[in-house]
């Protein structure tokens, strides 16, 4: 069998594809990866579908041996990715592919300003869906390999033992993760909070707190007062929802958050917004602003458009320490030529 070793695991090192959809109606979390542009990068430079399972790496990645006659990989985020080679580490730039043989070892670092980033193999993990998804969720041990996060000694398996010595590809284009406040539409129960709370949730700043992870973010910040109470019948829960609980501290909730919940839901992030609030770390400054349901379903074709983008300017690489013969070869270096003997 070809398989990386996880000599060192790192912190919190999963496997996550674009999620389990279709399948809250029976209690079962959507998971999938927190940053899905990053994601989706990390296949496209390795040649996979956008949805193939990749390593999400959380704040500090693992050591992995190469146990496969080759394997290509791509590192996408803010992370320093590192060939082990005679004692020494030789940096490999990241959002770039990489051929990889027999008995080489990468190291992954510490992800910078950033919660995660993303390690996708050529051909993809060879571990058995569970409800049509690869995706870890941890809480409840489904998934993924094993269920759980990476630990040393692991073995995780490669859907191909060899891959062809090829061009490689890097990217150069910033992901479109969006800027300034991260946009909200209100509800579905922001009638239960006072007009009061609904303006300071706008016009506060919020700080992520150190209860943050895959299932959601603990902002904080200014309370906000309810109208109703803070109990509601149990409802839905859809990833982005803000749920405020009776201390009046909104909570994000992310990619790993129950299916249904009983506190009201003051406001929802758009889908265009998921991917750099999914990134953000303890201490990270947010404040919030209010869209309709239209401009949020805008701003949503614009990424897809944008990351679009993004994909087609996917270039092959130069080698490290040479010329790329075959990228120069095929530009038009000539032009504006004179005859001198007319």
């Amino acid at each position: 069998m070809s398989v990386l070793i996880v000599r060192e695991p790192g912190l919190f090192t999963t496997l996550q594809d674009l999620g389990r959809f279709g399948a809250q109606a029976l209690g079962m979390p959507v998971a999938g990866a927190l940053d899905p542009l990053a994601l989706r990068l990390a296949n496209a430079l390795v040649g996979n579908d956008r949805n193939t399972g990749a390593l999400e790496i959380g704040f500090l990645g693992p050591t992995l041996e190469v146990a496969a006659d080759s394997v290509r990989i791509a590192a996408v985020g803010a992370i320093q990715l590192a060939l082990l080679q005679d004692g020494a580490e030789k940096p490999l730039a990241v959002n770039q592919s990489h051929r990889l043989t027999r008995g080489q070892t990468i190291k992954l670092g510490f992800v910078s300003g950033a919660a995660y980033a993303y390690l996708a193999v050529e051909g993809g993990f060879a571990v058995k869906p569970f409800m049509n998804s690869v995706s870890t969720y941890t809480r409840a041990g489904l998934g993924g390999f094993a269920g759980r996060k990476l630990g040393a000694g692991d073995t995780l398996p490669l859907n191909r033992g060899e891959v062809a010595a090829r061009s490689e590809q890097t990217s150069a284009a910033p992901l479109p993760y969006g800027e300034g406040p991260v946009k909200v539409v209100w509800g579905p129960q922001d009638d239960c909070f006072t007009d009061e709370a609904r303006q300071t949730f706008l016009s506060g700043e919020y700080v992520v707190s150190k209860e943050a992870d895959r299932m959601g973010l603990r902002l904080d910040g200014p309370k906000l007062t309810h109208s109703k109470g803070a109990d509601i019948v149990s409802d839905a829960i859809a990833t982005g929802c803000i749920q405020v609980p009776g201390a009046g501290t909104p909570i994000v909730l992310l990619a790993d958050h129950q299916t249904i919940g009983g506190y009201p839901k003051i406001a929802t992030v758009a889908s265009a917004e998921l991917p750099r609030v999914g990134q953000l770390t303890p201490g990270s400054k947010l404040r919030f602003a209010a869209i309709a349901v239209a401009e949020a379903e805008k701003l949503r074709r614009d990424q897809e458009a944008a990351f679009a983008r993004v994909i087609v300017a996917i270039a092959p690489a130069r080698p490290a320490g040479g010329i790329d013969l075959d990228a120069l070869g095929s530009a038009n270096l000539i032009d504006g030529i004179v005859d001198a003997t007319r």
